[in-house]
């Protein structure tokens, strides 16, 4: 079995020890050994699984360890991996056992955590570090940046383009054929119709831009 831990010890790390846990009810897979998450003292139990350190200590890591880094915020997603700098460690793609996927022409890249009941069809491109949480659908001919983040029961429809860091919002729908730029943030139940710049908060239905921002 591969030694796995959840960089991330909140809400949604606890969510993601229970895909390992589905993944392995169907083929032991992985032996979890806790959580690094430096805003938790080392020791602290988290649902029987103990904090084992931060970023710094991942790093000192010497054994092989496969890592998932279970944090929704873009932006501090992509930082926390760009820290990850131990050769030790590998990224794979966590996918609950429930995710009906095409097999014509999906790619999911490293650090993808895909959660139970989502639907992918073909043709599809989820780039690294991708969360899509529970029952989300992805339509055909659609690319998803790196270190996106989708929210529950988000709808994307065919031939959409979303570049690297976009949040999406519980409940939003995105129209086929549109474009939504990166470091983008869809509001929950929004409704996007047409294209979206990067660096923006679009709500409401239509969406629209309400304000821009900075992703530094």
């Amino acid at each position: 079995m591969e030694k796995i831990v959840i960089v991330g010890a909140g809400g949604f790390g606890r969510e993601v020890k229970i895909i390992i846990d589905a993944i392995n009810e169907i083929e032991k897979k992985y032996e979890f050994l806790g959580f690094y998450d430096d805003g938790f003292a080392i020791g602290t139990h988290i649902n029987g699984y103990p904090v084992l350190g931060g970023i710094a200590d991942l790093n000192s890591v010497k054994d092989s360890i496969a890592v998932t880094v279970a944090l929704g915020n873009p932006q501090t997603k992509s930082k926390v991996v760009n820290q990850l700098l131990n050769s030790n460690l590998t990224f794979p793609a966590l996918i609950h056992p429930s995710v009906i996927i095409s097999k014509d022409y999906v790619i999911i890249e490293q650090g993808c955590i895909i959660c139970a009941g989502n639907i992918i069809t073909c043709n599809v491109k989820i780039e690294k570090f991708t969360i899509l949480n529970l029952s989300c659908t992805v339509g055909h001919d659609t690319t998803i940046g790196a270190y996106s983040s989708f929210m529950p029961s988000v709808n994307i429809s065919g031939e959409v383009k979303i570049e690297e860091c976009v949040y999406v919002g519980t409940g939003a729908k995105i129209i086929n054929q549109l474009h939504i730029g990166k470091g983008t943030i869809v509001g929950a139940g929004a409704v996007v119709s047409k294209s979206l710049p990067e660096n923006c908060t679009a709500v409401g239905i239509p969406a629209k831009p309400i304000k821009f921002h900075t992703n530094e």
